[in-house]
Parts: C-alpha cells; sequence; structure tokens
C-alpha cells in the first residue's frame, strides 16, 4: 500500500452489522424531525416555468387556493435572459407545513411549471 501525505494508510475499521446502527440514530429515522419553521409565518415560493400565456394567472389561482389571504398584486416576476422562462416569487402567509406541502406539489404538477423552490 502507498503512503498518503507521509503517512502510513489507515487499516479499515470493522463493524459488526448489529453496531452498525445505534439507538439514537433509529429513533431519528423513524421519528418526523421538528420544522425549523415557526407559524405562522412570511415565506416566499420561488416559481420557475415556461413564459407561455396564461402562466402567471395560472400560478395565482393555484397560490390563492392554499392561500386565500394571498396578495395577487405582490408577485414579483423576472424573465430569463433569453425570455424563454419566468421566475415568480409569491411570498405566503404560511400556516402550517401541511399548507405549504400541499401548495408545492400543485405547482409542481403545473405543465408548464420546471422548478419550484
Amino acid at each position: 500500500m502507498q503512503e498518503r501525505n507521509g503517512r502510513p494508510p489507515e487499516a479499515p475499521v470493522k463493524v459488526p452489522p448489529e453496531a452498525a446502527v445505534t439507538e439514537p440514530l433509529k429513533a431519528a429515522v423513524t421519528e418526523p424531525a421538528a420544522s425549523a419553521l415557526a407559524f405562522p409565518t412570511a415565506f416566499p415560493i420561488k416559481i420557475m416555468g415556461r413564459r407561455e400565456g396564461g402562466f402567471t394567472r395560472d400560478v395565482i389561482e393555484i397560490v390563492l387556493r392554499h392561500a386565500p389571504d394571498f396578495m395577487p398584486g405582490t408577485i414579483e416576476s423576472r424573465p430569463s435572459r433569453g425570455g424563454k422562462y419566468l421566475s415568480l416569487t409569491a411570498t405566503v402567509n404560511a400556516t402550517s407545513r401541511e399548507q405549504l406541502d400541499a401548495l408545492y406539489r400543485e405547482l409542481c404538477d403545473h405543465p408548464s411549471v420546471v422548478m419550484v423552490l
């Protein structure tokens, strides 16, 4: 074996299969993590899609279904350099993780949407 950085190579450590997963790690895998967000909160969502007729209108309709207090006039838009895509940022008053998950799912399912962040 070759030496790396002037040191002899380290011998591999053998771990018995039953010791590979520790109890705290098992708990972390099976229990859902607590949300880092405190609700309600202003939450910006960036939606990128093809610049087609009705894209902005469709996004606003979807956002309003999940956040009825969203004000459409606050949506920010920015075209791509080539003009083929449009980036929209909608800041919603998020009330729960479930609300955000449902909003993301519906936005992602729209045929003109390329990405949701």
